[in-house]
C-alpha cells in the first residue's frame, strides 16, 4: 500500500485502510505480518507491506488491487474545504520458490543501519537490507527486524512475489478473454473505489456499487463489497463461456 497525490492526508489514509484490512484479516482467521514500512511522522505511512496468510486469502483480497480515493477534511484544513487524496494498493499472491527461481548471482545485496522516522536510527548495526535485482532492476528493501537474517529472508519472500506478478502480467496480456473480466484485471492505475467521508458513502467504480456505511466498513466490514465483487466476476465468466458456445 503506497501514498499517492495528497501529500500527509495520503499517508494517513494509508494507515486508515490497513486498519481496515487488519480488522478484516482477523475476522477472517487469517495471520497478519508486517514485512516492511515507512512512517510519515504524522501517524500515517508512506509505504506499507504486509501479508496475510490464511485460507483464500489471496482470492478474496486480488480485488483491492488498485487506486482508492478518498475524499474528505483533512484536520489540517481551516477552511472546511474537502479534499480528494489516493493511495495505490498492490496484492500479490505469494510465489514459491519453485515458482520463480532467482539465482544468488542476479541479486545484489547491500547492507545498511535501519532509521526509523526523522531520519533517527533504530540500531547500531547494519541489518537493513536491499535487494536488487539485475536482470530486471526490481529493488526491495526491508528493516523492520533487528536481525539482518531475517529481513534478508523478507525482503527475497517480496522480492519472489514481485518477479511473479510481472511473470503472471506477461501471460495475462496474451489472454485477452480474462481482461474482459474487468474486476479481476487487477490494474493497478486504475481508480476502483471511492471513500466519501462527508456523505459517509463508499462507492466501488468497477461495479457501480455505492454503500451509505463507511464507518462499518473502515472497521473491516467488507463482506458486502467483496461479496458484490465475487459475484459480479463469477456472471463475467459465464457470459464470457456462452459467447464462446459454452466452452470452458
Amino acid at each position: 500500500m503506497r501514498a499517492g497525490t495528497g501529500g500527509d492526508e495520503a499517508g494517513l489514509f494509508v494507515g486508515d485502510l490497513f486498519r481496515m484490512y487488519q480488522k478484516w484479516a482477523d475476522q477472517q482467521g487469517w495471520k497478519l505480518e508486517i514485512i516492511s514500512s515507512s512512517e510519515t511522522g504524522v501517524g500515517g505511512f508512506k509505504e506499507i507491506i504486509f501479508s496475510l496468510d490464511g485460507e483464500n486469502a489471496y482470492g478474496t483480497m486480488k480485488y483491492e488491487s488498485g487506486v482508492h480515493r478518498v475524499q474528505r477534511v483533512p484536520q489540517t484544513e481551516t477552511q472546511g474545504r474537502i479534499h480528494t487524496s489516493a493511495i495505490s494498493v498492490a496484492v500479490l499472491p505469494e510465489a514459491q520458490e519453485i515458482d520463480v527461481e532467482i539465482k544468488e548471482n542476479e541479486i545484489k545485496v547491500d547492507v545498511y543501519r535501519s532509521s526509523g522516522p526523522g531520519g533517527q536510527s533504530v540500531n547500531t548495526t547494519d541489518s537493513a537490507v536491499r535487494l536488487t535485482h539485475l536482470p530486471t532492476g526490481l529493488v526491495v528493501m526491508c528493516q523492520d527486524e533487528k536481525s539482518q537474517h531475517k529481513n534478508r529472508a523478507k525482503a527475497l519472500k517480496v522480492l519472489r512475489a514481485r518477479l511473479y506478478d510481472k511473470k503472471l502480467a506477461e501471460q495475462q496480456a496474451k489472454i485477452d478473454a480474462e481482461r474482459r473480466t474487468m474486476v479481476s484485471s487487477g490494474d493497478r492505475s486504475a481508480k476502483i473505489r471511492t471513500y466519501n467521508f462527508p456523505q459517509s458513502r463508499v462507492t466501488d467504480h468497477r461495479i457501480n456499487l455505492t454503500l451509505y456505511k463507511l464507518d462499518q466498513i473502515l472497521q473491516g466490514d467488507l463482506s458486502e463489497v467483496i461479496g458484490a465483487l465475487q459475484q459480479y466476476e463469477q456472471n463475467q465468466k459465464l457470459k464470457i463461456q456462452e459467447e464462446s458456445g459454452g466452452e470452458s
